[in-house]
């Protein structure tokens, strides 16, 4: 007989010496030189990190933060031997025919990603929408991601997470439900529709992930070729970052870890890069918004094992990135966003049943418009309610 996972609620920890710690470091740093005139072009700029960190350490304020998050119910569930954290809102009050619907996110982030888009997605009729489109919404931090600890044992892949989040909506009651995810979440959120075809009704995915393809590129259209060149390129010139989660993560993890700044540094250059923001990150996010992110990295201390899952997803058989997606599929591609594959690619690797491509919006779309994402999960899913059927 098999016994049902715990469940209990889960209250983010506040630890004033960590804080103090966080701060006395911060004002300690061991600033690298910079070339006049640098900007971004090498990397994260020196002059607005340094402004950055002289608000983290005098003004950003991680007890209000704390408070924030406790808004949305979280909790805590022992599923397959592993500690994942998860926040769970159910449905306003009143709807009917209200959808299960889990969140993956992806990396450099957390359930921190969904924040802003729970709301309307479990009250759509307090934010303008439609009652009948409200969601039940479950969104986990992935094990060794924000608060959900890092697995011990061995390294966790995209298919394991999708295995260990299956289990998570049984345990929580939900027999079929629907998923959506952009970045690793997007993976997870496809291995989940590939490995658990009569449970989810439909995925929705903000990207189409890194190309692949076993065959010969000849057998490809013309559109699938230039965004495989346009693939690498980008990987020549912005995918070092991932060569060093996928190949030696725990090396970058020592100083990651034990520099808040350095921490800073490797997050905010991926937010301003991947955000429809124009160069100007605080354009998409505040101030506020970016240090709640890497603060919860450093108190956590997960950003080692987040870049661990690389090496993991590395690993993963290549029979497994060419499976089809049968389930009903759709995107958003949105204009700010990384590698946006072309409809060929769509149709031919998933059951392609909607494309939108929203006017803004980058690789963190759900933080970033989180109005236009909360619309654009409402129409993908209208059809696959339990109402609907």
């Amino acid at each position: 007989m098999t016994t049902a996972p715990r469940i209990e609620p889960f209250t983010p920890p506040a630890d004033p010496a960590q804080l103090a710690d966080l701060r006395a470091r911060l004002r300690a740093t061991r600033w690298p030189d910079a070339p006049d005139g640098a900007g971004w072009s090498l990397g994260t700029d020196a002059d607005y990190l340094r402004g950055l960190v002289t608000y983290w350490a005098e003004e950003f304020d991680w007890a209000a933060d704390l408070a924030a998050q406790a808004r949305l119910p979280r909790f805590t569930a022992d599923v397959g031997g592993r500690d994942v954290r998860f926040v769970h809102v159910r449905a306003a009050e009143g709807s009917r025919g209200a959808l299960p619907l889990l969140l993956a996110h992806g990396w450099p982030d957390s359930s921190w990603r969904y924040r802003k888009v729970v709301p309307l997605l479990t009250d759509p009729g307090a934010h303008g929408g439609d009652p009948a489109d409200a969601f039940d919404v479950v969104v986990p931090d992935m094990p060794g991601y924000g608060w959900s600890p890092a697995p011990r044992d061995r390294l966790l892949s995209s298919i394991d997470v999708a295995a260990l989040y299956a289990e998570l909506m049984g345990a929580l009651g939900y027999d079929r439900f629907g998923t959506a995810g952009g970045d690793i979440g997007s993976h997870v959120s496809r291995y989940l529709a590939l490995d658990h075809p009569d449970r989810v009704v439909a995925v929705h995915r903000t990207d189409g992930g890194v190309p692949v393809w076993a065959g010969d590129l000849a057998e490809l259209a013309a559109e699938e070729r230039e965004w495989f060149a346009a693939a690498a390129a980008w990987g020549a010139t912005e995918g070092a970052y991932a060569a060093m989660h996928r190949t030696r993560p725990q090396t970058a993890a020592f100083g990651l870890t034990d520099s808040p700044v350095g921490l800073a540094a490797w997050i905010i250059e991926k937010l301003r890069a991947w955000s429809d923001c124009g160069g100007d990150v605080e354009r998409s996010y505040a101030k506020d918004e970016i240090l709640a992110l890497i603060t919860e990295y450093w108190v956590t201390g997960t950003i080692g094992s987040s870049m661990r899952m690389y090496h993991a997803n590395g690993a993963i058989d290549p029979v497994q990135l060419s499976r089809r997606v049968e389930v009903p599929s759709g995107f958003a591609l949105f204009p700010g966003d990384l590698l946006r594959p072309p409809r060929a690619w769509l149709e031919r690797t998933t059951n392609l049943v909607h494309v939108s491509e929203p006017p803004r919006g980058g690789h963190f779309a759900a933080f970033e418009e989180p109005e236009l994402y909360a619309a654009e999960l409402r129409e993908f899913f209208r059809p696959y309610r339990p109402a609907a059927g």
